[in-house]
């Protein structure tokens, strides 16, 4: 008799779609939150697809447990989470699921750059708790993202939808890529390549939207913030490791930069416990991609790069 394939998903996400793409597999799912590490280390061996999910490692000594694995199909774009190498190494295929979170990433950059320019969140916490806090007509004042520069670190498709919603808000997109755009797409953007000190240090926000590599890690530190302008706003939806956390809460400390607003930390889920006493920072705890819908979408996208490597085909979006 034919032994369905066992798919391994160690965390509770949205199974149905696995259920009606995969209705020949036998699915090993969680029935609380998330199996442990040991269970995961107990299910591998005989699994020949394995779901990643951020926030938790692919080690080598996992990739070594499960020798019948043959796809680690990773549910989200960033894959910094899985040891590629030694997957390759092994001759097992990764994929990954970057278009469905492109769009939510891309609103909720936006919302923290609304949210720290326009002090929302400190005037909300204000209100609700009865702090000081004086009404009048030059009180709570904030900044408009009207008329500003807003320079994108990595203009990739999560990229281009900041910028597409940046245009709508009245702001001028100014990108730092390794190599610039085509002049088309510069021209749909109506984005300009600059180096990224001078993006940088004419930037009133500075987005970033790259992954995580050994050339972006802490790419902004304590020099690259002093380059940037006392009045500028830093946004984080990429990877936590990015940024270097204590020079960060130095410049906002210490009136280097205006603002923050971070969705990923160096440690998840760990924040170190200066940044959270913080007024000029916003924080969410990694929610970009944090919808309804678009977990559900991410769930059929994992399952069709399962399923295409199971009938034989090339994964639509294998990145190893």
């Amino acid at each position: 008799m034919h032994t369905p394939p066992y798919i391994l998903i160690p965390t509770a996400i949205p199974v149905e779609p696995f259920r009606e793409i995969l209705p020949d597999c036998q699915l090993i799912y969680p029935t609380n939150e998330a199996f442990t590490d040991q269970e995961v280390l107990q299910h591998l061996p005989q699994c020949t697809a394995m779901v990643s999910i951020f926030g938790r490692k692919i080690t080598a000594g996992m990739i070594d447990a499960a020798p019948q694995l043959k796809i680690i199909a990773n549910y989200g774009a960033g894959y910094d989470n899985v040891d590629v190498q030694h997957a390759r190494d092994k001759g097992i295929i990764v994929t990954n699921c970057p278009h469905p979170v492109t769009e939510p990433t891309a609103e909720l950059a936006l919302a923290l750059m609304l949210n720290v320019a326009r002090r929302v969140s400190h005037l909300d916490a204000a209100l609700k708790h009865g702090k000081p806090l004086r009404w009048g007509t030059m009180q709570n004042l904030s900044n408009t993202l009207w008329g500003k520069r807003l320079g994108i670190v990595g203009m990739g498709a999560i990229g281009k939808a900041v910028a597409r919603r940046a245009l709508a808000f009245g702001m001028t997109v100014v990108y730092h890529n390794r190599k610039p755009m085509s002049p088309a797409d510069e021209k749909q953007y109506h984005a300009t390549w600059l180096p990224l000190h001078e993006l940088l240090s004419s930037a009133d926000i500075v987005s970033l939207h790259v992954p995580l590599t050994s050339d972006t890690r802490h790419l902004m530190n304590r020099i690259t913030f002093e380059q940037m302008n006392p009045t500028a706003i830093l946004i984080n939806t990429a990877r936590g490791a990015v940024v270097d956390e204590t020079a960060l809460i130095e410049a906002l400390s210490n009136g280097t930069i205006a603002g923050a607003g971070l969705d990923v930390y160096e440690d998840e889920p760990q924040i170190p416990p200066a940044m959270l006493k913080l007024d000029n920072v916003v924080l969410t705890p990694h929610t970009g991609s944090a919808t309804i819908e678009t977990r559900i979408e991410m769930s059929q996208v994992v399952a069709q790069n399962i399923r295409a490597f199971i009938d034989g085909m090339t994964p639509p979006n294998m990145v190893s």
